[in-house]
């Protein structure tokens, strides 16, 4: 009865519509436990994996032309679904090695993978109850086996986190265009038996812009899974790519590395080791690892994560090529002891990202990556740090350091170590934050957006750290068209400049010390605004926080950074009610 009971509990879960918790703040994804593993990992492997790498990049058509694509070739090349689907009935990938590519992985210093489960074309890669479009009911593959359980189990032996790519669009499904309230049904029991089965640390969406995919989609599921699993990690494409949705933004844009470090959110970059993201025998130029190598340190050096892709081919083996490249990052990582400038750093406010590498920070350390080996390497300092040593990684050679106009010169006295990114690591000296004992800000809200009248609830929140989304707000003033103040003391832990970040929908306007910092009065969908002022350690500034919500989503989230501590959500021991 026990096993009945469970399962018309899981049948209910699956059909019922999950509902936000109306006034429970998020965590917060810059500081959050859950999210530590990721932060720390900084590189991982995108395996990009289906039926389509059956047809090796190219499709012959009736009149002898030949089109050539990869993961989107059923739909760029107009495949025929009859011709498609017999495609997929001989895929065989028998050479699917879950213990190589998880040590490939290994090998190239990556610490997660995120395995396309689902890709546009509907074809599910594991037994899937939901129908027989997959790769155990619809190929040549060995019926008995499960590549996903075979990579899960090979990834956990390696100490590698295990990660899933579903696509939210779904090509082969007739749901998605009609009736898309059956498809999203299928689409929720395939993710519940990927969550429950395979026990995935993150989920990576795509495929999400559709016009039947809405925001209160996105919601809903996001909501759904954290309650299956409330440690996941699930980026931005379960809603509509926005800064706001997931935990962190997937900004791809062509494979361009971001210039600088996004604002409000985390951030992971993915690439690919060729051109393709699936297989593609045609495609061959395969990303050299300098390159590869250096994108990792340019993106760790502004606090993101890179997802470097590889495709496997229609025997399920990844190219040499692919695999010499990312051997190659993790040869360097391992170099000198260079992987101390990748995990468990973060972004460094202390000086300017360089012409001549990227820059790194961990505790008291400066990881400096040099591309450009010259004996002057001048540091721009945008805060006060002292140098206590230097050295660089693998050589016993003289480092020295002196003040130079707007920061330092190092002057290492040697040659470079390694020509890809020689490592100077220099120890620091820089202010210790000065932690408070506050609880938060005296919190009051009304339930009109005019601040008129006498408050409908004041209490004591410990932070300003709320996705209320559609699902709901604080109790006791509605959905749409309330205000809400929060007033109190600052208490900053650095001297110093401060920046004021906020996430709103749908106004903001934040004064600190009596000076307005941030004044976004316009009612605006969600945006980040942001404002700097001088400020200095263990002294309280007054500071008070106006918010309303007319309607549609409300957020509203208040975050700082300083030179010494890069953005988070302003933490309750720095925040006192009046």
């Amino acid at each position: 009865m026990r096993a009945v009971a469970a399962v018309l509990a899981l049948v209910a879960a699956m059909a019922a519509p999950a509902t936000a918790a109306p006034s429970t703040p998020a965590d917060d994804a810059f500081t959050s436990p859950r999210t530590q593993w990721w932060r720390d990992a900084k590189f991982g492997m995108f395996i990009h994996f289906g039926t389509y790498a059956y047809w090796g990049g190219e499709y012959t058509r009736k009149d002898g032309t030949v089109c050539q694509d990869a993961e989107w070739i059923q739909l760029r090349c107009e495949i025929p679904w009859a011709e498609y689907e017999a495609g997929a009935k001989k895929f065989n990938p028998a050479k699917f090695d879950a213990g190589a590519i998880t040590q490939l992985a290994k090998d190239a210093g990556q610490r997660y993978v995120v395995f396309t489960a689902k890709h546009h074309d509907g074809y599910a890669m594991w037994p899937t109850k939901t129908n027989k479009w997959n790769l155990r009911d619809h190929s040549s593959f060995d019926r008995n086996r499960d590549v996903l359980a075979e990579l899960k189990r090979e990834a956990d032996k390696k100490d590698i986190r295990f990660g899933l790519y579903y696509s939210i669009t779904d090509w082969h499904d007739p749901g998605t265009a009609g009736d898309a309230a059956a498809y999203k049904k299928t689409m929720r029991e395939q993710l519940t038996e990927l969550v429950r089965n395979y026990h995935p640390a993150t989920l990576w969406f795509d495929g999400h812009a559709r016009e039947w995919w809405t925001l209160k989609d996105g919601e809903d599921l996001q909501d759904y899974l954290r309650k299956l699993d409330p440690n996941l990690i699930i980026n931005d494409r379960v809603g509509k790519s926005r800064f706001v949705d997931g935990d962190h933004e997937t900004p791809e844009r062509h494979q361009n590395i971001p210039a600088a470090p996004i604002e409000g959110t985390l951030w992971e970059s993915c690439v690919t080791t060729s051109n393709r993201w699936g297989w593609a025998r045609y495609d061959t130029a395969f990303k050299p690892a300098s390159q590869l190598t250096r994108f990792l340190t340019d993106i760790v050096g502004r606090d993101g994560n890179l997802l470097q892709n590889v495709g496997p081919d229609n025997t399920g083996v990844i190219p040499e090529g692919a695999a010499n490249s990312l051997r190659g990052v993790g040869d360097w990582l391992r170099a000198n002891g260079q992987h101390q400038a990748v995990y468990g750093t973060a972004l460094t406010g202390l000086v300017a990202d360089p012409a001549w590498g990227a820059v790194s920070r961990k505790g008291d350390k400066l990881y400096l990556s040099v591309y450009d080996w010259g004996p002057k390497l001048h540091l721009t300092a945008k805060d006060n740090f002292g140098i206590t040593g230097a050295k660089v990684l693998g050589s016993d050679q003289e480092v020295t350091w002196q003040k130079a106009g707007d920061g330092y010169d190092i002057s290492p006295k040697g040659a470079a170590t390694n020509p890809v990114a020689t490592v100077v690591e220099l120890t620091i000296t820089a202010p210790k934050a000065q932690v408070g004992h506050g609880i938060g800000l005296k919190a009051q809200y009304w339930k009109n957006p005019d601040f008129t009248g006498k408050p409908a609830t004041t209490k004591t929140e410990p932070t300003l750290n709320f996705a209320w989304r559609q699902g709901g707000s604080p109790q006791g003033v509605g959905t749409d068209n309330f205000a809400a103040r929060w007033t109190g003391f600052v208490q900053p832990q650095f001297t110093g400049e401060h920046t004021f970040l906020t996430v709103s929908d749908e106004t903001v306007k934040v004064w600190v010390d009596g000076k307005v910092v941030i004044d976004n009065t316009t009612p605006h969908g969600p945006k980040l605004d942001k404002g700097t002022v001088t400020l200095q350690a263990g002294k309280r500034y007054s500071i008070r926080v106006d918010y309303t919500e007319r309607t549609g989503e409300a957020y509203l989230k208040l975050l700082w950074s300083n030179p010494n501590r890069q953005q988070h959500v302003i933490p309750a021991t720095q925040l006192y009610p009046m």
